[in-house]
């Protein structure tokens, strides 16, 4: 059995939340420059142009490369080999959160209740998925989401007999809807199968995998090109200006599902695609 110190995690968790929120993944910084090649629109190549500009000054002046420094969500794949000592994980990556949102001088945008508003004053709670798996390795992915995109995300329950095509209407028609209030160019997630919430989930789950980054299952990859040709297709364009990228990438995860159902959800990311990992 190994033990892991829970300010080990906070202190990890602390490090994620600025080098997520200033310093924009290598693979989303090179999808963003092969969209500027490839934008017709002289007007999305602008905002192209000025979000890569954005990115290369918040990274060096270690300032949020966007204001709505979001939700702070984290995957996380616990070792069922791992013993978490001195507090919970919960405990250990809401700290984290509070440390690196006042020291990076982060805004803080969490409620404590979606009814009587009072900000938390410290952006926690954190959003924590905790997946087992074997080993004594803690693999923790934070996904920065602002609410921006996540408001213009969709679920539905789908039938077996409306199919792939019903699917794939619902998920152009979610991107449609959400227009430039979703601030594209995106990446969307796509969640298929499971349950209602399962569904959900996988949707945001999606977002983490290197931009572009195509399915295992050929036929989920395939599936994932023709929807990005769908949704480029729409011209909504670089901050819904018009053009030819609408989106970088298109990435579905999936599930086993009832023999009665197809849920599809569909989670929003924004050109502030925000994801850092670490591994302890």
């Amino acid at each position: 059995m190994r033990e892991v110190p829970a300010e080990t995690i906070t202190r990890v968790v602390r490090e994620l939340c600025i080098e997520a929120n200033t310093c924009l993944r290598e693979d989303h910084l090179s999808a963003l420059r092969r969209a500027f090649e490839e934008e017709r629109s002289p007007l999305g190549r602008e905002v192209i142009r000025q979000l890569l500009e954005n990115a290369r000054v918040a990274c060096s002046e270690r300032v949020a490369f966007c204001q709505d420094t979001g939700y702070a969500v984290f995957f996380v794949e616990l070792g069922q080999e791992v013993r978490i000592t001195g507090g919970t994980l919960q405990q250990a990556v809401d700290e984290g959160v509070r440390r690196g949102y006042r020291e990076g001088y982060l805004r803080k945008s969490i409620v404590e209740s979606p009814l009587r508003r009072r900000n938390t004053g410290d952006n926690t709670p954190a959003i924590v998925y905790c997946e087992p798996v074997p080993g004594e390795r803690l693999r923790m992915t934070m996904l920065v989401k602002g609410a921006g995109c996540d408001n213009t995300s969709a679920i539905k329950m789908l039938t077996p007999a409306e199919g792939v095509e019903a699917m794939k209407r619902f998920v152009v028609e979610t991107v449609e809807r959400a227009g430039p209030n979703a601030s594209p160019p995106l990446t969307v997630g796509v969640g298929l199968g499971g349950t209602f919430e399962k569904a959900a989930m996988l949707a945001k789950k999606a977002l983490v995998r290197s931009s572009g980054e195509p399915h295992p299952d050929p036929e989920v990859a395939a599936l994932e090109r023709e929807l990005l040709e769908e949704i480029n297709a729409t011209g909504i364009g670089p901050a819904g200006y018009g053009g030819t990228v609408t989106a970088l990438a298109v990435h579905i995860e999936t599930h086993p599902t009832h023999i009665a159902a197809l849920p599809v959800a569909v989670n929003i990311d924004c050109h502030s695609h925000r994801v850092r990992e670490a591994v302890l």
